[in-house]
């Protein structure tokens, strides 16, 4: 348990947009910033921060909240990881226990799977660093490829012993359950007990983007033909290849400030570059590149540069993954290292400014990387000269952005030499194909023509009056103005008010009752506070325990639209809603009593036409009293629309 205060400080401290700038990539628009959201596929952007208000809101999908909620959807936490996380990136202090056996039992599958796996690469380190096996194998083997210490416990390598149970022995006796430990990939069963799936193997764990291990791959070091090299965790409810890639909680900022992102295969061809100077490189471990790992990049920059070896056959069976990121709309460079070297091998033979030197000199963009690859095949047949036409129009295809597809065709048509208007006909074929064109359908048999049923407008409809008045309460409740206020004869006085007290004095007046449940819980908030003489703080809803108002309060606070500045910028004055404010105000508190007393008008005159006489006289005298009323508001409205 998180002590109050302690929860207070570290809600104090967070910085949303440094806390989501660790997961997406933000930019500065307006007061706000912007950025693709995480949890929908989408290419422009709906997902604004507000560092000022302290939350997130995604105008294409809806997810909104604290930093503390996006920690808890993005990465899957609990309410106290998501904060114990909050408090080690903030140095913040917190009270914690060691978790018993019991614990364990009773906290949620996938937070158990995070701890087991969080305790192997623990259990993996110390074996590397502290065992006699662990240095004279796995620590010598590391060394010996030239990986300094501190990069070696930066992606906490270790080392599994070549007992057989040694993980399960360790992790059973503090505590954790086989069923977790087999779950996660660490154990697998033999019999009626249990061996380690990684025993006599280096050990690469793999993060997520907080950091958390999510799974491991291994390598033998043994010359023994009948065992895979490599190995790695089976899939859990925390660990998905396909969308997963190593080194990315370790470069996703280099990623985003450099704007480019380096693609290998393999985890030493990671570990190698990143120590030779380029942190913004991720590795695919082996797999074929999928559309969820292509996005994952995206987040971060639209620009991806593959590094391939000088295996030919090799860089043909990537084309396909290559042509999925143009398709995903990023920009596609390639650099192909000398014969018989790939990144790993250059890395530890060259310095670390040949490496980077190498790098910069050698980059091309894929396409014209791919005419020259192929057009090497085709030998002056006119026939293979077509065919590689269509490979690379078809890569070209897949391109959204229609300049770049048109800078691509004119670079093919000079270096195939071919008229530029033939490649752009067939490229339009392509992308007609691609399209799609619906076959004819046939007419439908002749049916009376039934006009749709129309949508009755309702006159007494005041949901946008409380949408609206709930949104001002929370944006500008403390903003103060001269409201006129009916003195006791009737006749409109002005009086000085915050926005809070007016509205909420006006509503109270008429004992207002909101339509919307979650307006009522927040306008009942703010009856507490009027009686109190106090203004909530914005930030009080935003953090509510109640979701419901939490959730609304977010929608209300972010704009969905901003003023450009180009218009001050061009000296023309665009008045601001700050503007109209108090107009607004008071032409929607009077329009949404009017409307009530209507309502109530129309429906006491259906009470007077099936009453008794005795009572219908009670009900034509509240009639005549509610009618004075809506004369005095008619007034108040006139006079605010003349103002």
């Amino acid at each position: 348990m998180i002590p109050n205060e302690t929860v207070s400080k570290i809600l104090d401290t967070v910085r949303i947009e440094e806390v989501i700038g660790e997961f997406v990539t933000l930019r500065k628009r307006g007061s706000n910033l912007i950025g693709l959201c995480p949890f929908h596929n989408e290419k422009t952007p709906s997902f604004t921060v507000s560092a000022v208000k302290g939350f997130y809101k995604c105008f294409g999908c809806g997810a909104g909240g604290t930093a503390v909620k996006f920690l808890m959807d993005h990465e899957h936490y609990n309410y106290s990881e998501a904060l114990k996380y909050l408090a080690r990136k903030y140095n913040i202090e917190i009270e914690e226990r060691e978790a018993t056996a019991e614990d364990l039992k009773i906290a949620g599958e996938k937070e158990s799977l995070f701890s087991v796996t969080g305790m192997a690469a623990d259990f993996f380190s110390e074996q590397l660093w502290e065992s006699s096996e662990g240095r004279n194998i796995g620590l010598s083997y590391f060394e010996e490829r030239g990986f300094t210490q501190a990069v070696i416990k930066k992606f906490q390598l270790g080392y599994s012993p070549e007992t057989k149970d040694a993980l399960f022995k360790y992790a059973t006796a503090k505590g954790y359950l086989p069923e977790f430990l087999e779950k996660a990939g660490l154990i697998t069963a033999a019999g009626e007990t249990y061996v380690d799936r990684f025993r006599g193997r280096i050990m690469f764990p793999i993060h997520n983007l907080s950091g958390r291990v999510i799974a491991f791959g291994g390598r033998i070091l043994a010359k023994d033909k009948s065992l895979a090299k490599y190995i790695n965790s089976p899939e859990s409810d925390i660990y998905h290849k396909s969308s997963v890639l190593y080194g990315i909680y370790a470069a996703r900022k280099a990623i985003s400030d450099l704007n480019n992102c380096y693609l290998v295969e393999g985890y030493t061809d990671l570990i190698s570059l990143y120590q030779a100077g380029i942190p913004n490189v991720v590795a695919s471990s082996g797999t074929s590149l999928t559309t969820e790992q292509i996005r994952l990049i995206r987040r971060y920059t639209p620009n991806t540069t593959i590094l391939f070896d000088g295996d030919a056959a090799g860089i043909k069976a990537s084309f396909r993954g290559i042509d999925m990121i143009l398709q995903e709309g990023m920009n596609v460079r390639v650099v192909l290292f000398p014969d018989n070297e790939d990144p790993d091998s250059f890395a530890r033979k060259h310095r670390t400014e040949e490496v980077s030197e190498f790098i910069h000199e050698n980059t091309q963009h894929f396409i014209g990387f791919k005419t020259r690859l192929l057009e090497g095949e085709t030998q002056g047949d006119p026939i293979k000269k077509a065919e590689l036409i269509k490979e690379i129009l078809g890569s070209v295809a897949l391109i959204p952005d229609s300049i770049i597809r048109a800078e691509y065709v004119r670079y093919c048509a000079e270096h195939l030499n071919i008229a530029e208007q033939t490649l752009i006909f067939e490229l339009n074929k392509l992308l007609a194909r691609k399209k799609g064109k619906p076959e004819p359908m046939p007419l439908p048999e002749t049916e009376p023509f039934i006009a749709p049923k129309q949508v009755e407008f309702d006159p007494h409809d005041i949901s946008h009056q409380e949408d609206n008045l709930i949104r001002i309460l929370l944006n500008y409740g403390r903003q103060e103005f001269n409201f006129p206020i009916p003195d006791s004869s009737g006749a409109l006085k002005d009086a000085t008010f915050n926005t809070a007290h007016f509205i909420t004095s006006e509503l109270l007046e008429d004992n207002y009752t909101f339509e919307n449940p979650v307006f009522q819980k927040i306008f009942f908030e703010y009856v507490e506070a009027f009686d109190n003489n106090l203004v909530p703080e914005e930030n009080y809803f935003v953090n509510h325990p109640d979701e419901d108002v939490s959730e609304m309060s977010i929608r209300m606070l972010i704009p969905k639209y901003q003023l450009s500045p180009n218009w001050e910028r061009k000296g023309i004055h665009t008045p601001t809603e700050l503007d109209r404010l108090k107009d607004n105000i008071i032409h929607t508190v009077y329009t949404l009593r009017l409307k009530r007393l209507e309502k109530f008008m129309a429906g006491t005159l259906a009470e007077i036409s099936t009453a008794s006489e005795e009572d219908a006289v009670l009900f034509l005298k509240r009639y005549n009293d509610l009618t004075v009323m809506k004369s005095r508001i008619a007034a108040i409205l006139t006079r605010t629309i003349l103002h």
